[in-house]
């Protein structure tokens, strides 16, 4: 996915909207029963981190119009949840709906041996061409979007920053003086979550608009060989920020054993002021702790400009349909529904959104929340750039385990992104690219 286009049709108006969109397939494409459709029963499998309330809905929507009925199964997110997602698919034991992201980590489960091909499927005229982008392999678009486009940034208890005359930094160096002084004020800089590992990772994907900023061609050069990150001053600096949180102090004294949503309670009860983040703590803040919401915000996380500040940008994970379901043609209608008007609007009266989506002609209700409005500058002025897993099929398994060492102080940056470079090079080798 090139950058350009990406932010063509992102600051388009018409990106906003999106959901569990479409799945389908040619007949030739699915190998197990057609699945009669109407008085089916779909399992759908999701992670326990996302939001249910919209796919709930959706699900209700479903079964009035089709009399489809679905059963949600859940798996924890991050690594663990990602070889729950394998293990299931190599021993015949998937579910028929599968909500699993989209980008790189899709490559790593062979998406033509296991999920079904729905670039012809007409409902995938709703979703749009960036998205689309994301999940396809060998020129065969393989999900739908499932959720918004999110940002990763650095979230932020807005009461706290008042209170102690904070303003939102636009560099790495104002940031670290707002530690400073929220450290000497005795509350928690940085949150820590790292009992759930995967948010540990959050400073080095949320850096990628920098990088490219200063490296345009980094993820072509990366996906190539041509360039790694330790040896890339623009991409080793994210790790260097990860270290110099630790050195300096910041995070919560139990950040090792604190997870994802008590390290969502300190952000919305302002024990902890930062939280670096992705845009799926929006829902989790709605839901737990309502009266707090309009006091967080998110700014980008910076670079060492404040001219080229902007959001690093995660397209929304995807629905795939099982290759081997036998309930093809009910999960084509279930899906299909949700692209639909009423499926919009069944997911917009469900919950607020976290952001823009990926589906064509719908635009964002007025009430969405303040920190969410605090997003679309960036997003309507260009200045986003998208994840790398966005624009290179390559993403190192271990990675969250790395970035879990240097933001503990086990291993220093350096360290962290040389066992990153080969990390990434077994996963280039297993997806066959060129250069590797």
């Amino acid at each position: 996915m090139k950058k350009k286009k990406f932010l063509t049709a992102l600051s388009s108006a018409a990106l906003f909207a999106g959901l569990l969109a479409g799945c389908g397939s040619d007949a030739e494409e699915a190998t197990g029963g057609s699945g009669g459709g109407d008085g089916a029963t779909l399992t759908l499998l999701i992670d326990n981190q996302s939001s249910r309330a919209s796919v709930e809905a959706i699900a209700e929507l479903v079964e009035e119009k089709h009399g489809i009925k679905t059963e949600f199964e859940t798996r924890p997110g991050g690594t663990e949840g990602d070889n729950i997602v394998k293990t299931r698919l190599a021993t015949g034991d998937m579910s028929d709906l599968v909500y699993y992201n989209s980008g790189s980590l899709l490559q790593a489960l062979n998406p033509e041996q296991n999920f079904v091909d729905v670039t012809n499927e007409p409902f995938m005229e709703n979703v749009t061409d960036d998205f689309k982008q994301t999940v396809t392999v060998n020129d065969k678009v393989f999900g739908a979007p499932a959720s918004t486009v999110g940002v990763g940034g650095w979230f932020y208890n807005k009461k706290v920053y008042k209170e102690l005359g904070l303003s939102v930094p636009k560099t790495w160096d104002e940031l670290m003086a707002n530690n400073e002084k929220i450290k000497a004020a005795g509350k928690t800089a940085v949150i820590g979550s790292y009992k759930d590992t995967w948010t540990s990772q959050v400073p080095v994907l949320a850096d990628n608009h920098n990088v490219i900023t200063e490296e345009p061609t980094f993820a072509e050069d990366f996906t190539a060989n041509k360039a790694k990150f330790s040896t890339t001053p623009a991409a080793l600096r994210s790790f260097e920020k990860l270290q110099e949180i630790h050195e300096g102090g910041y995070m919560n004294e139990d950040y090792l054993a604190t997870t994802l949503d008590a390290g969502v309670k300190m952000l919305a009860e302002g024990t902890g002021v930062h939280y670096p983040m992705i845009s799926l703590a929006i829902p989790m803040i709605a839901q737990n702790y309502p009266d707090q919401m309009e006091d967080i915000g998110v700014f980008p996380q910076p670079g060492d400009s404040a001219e080229t500040n902007g959001f690093t940008v995660w397209m929304p994970g995807a629905v795939y349909i099982n290759k081997n379901s036998e309930n093809v043609d009910a999960a084509k209608k279930w899906v299909e529904t949700l692209v639909s008007p009423e499926g919009v609007e069944a997911f917009l009266a469900a919950e607020k959104p976290e952001g823009p989506l990926a589906i064509k002609d719908t635009t964002l209700p007025d009430d969405v929340y303040g920190v969410v409005k605090d997003m679309l500058p960036y997003i309507n002025e260009g200045k986003v750039t998208p994840a790398l897993e966005f624009l290179s099929p390559v993403k190192g398994p271990s990675l969250e385990q790395l970035t879990t060492e240097v933001g503990s102080g086990i291993k220093t940056a350096e360290e962290g992104a040389k066992a990153y470079d080969s990390d990434v090079e077994k996963q280039a080798k297993q997806l066959g690219l060129e250069g590797w």
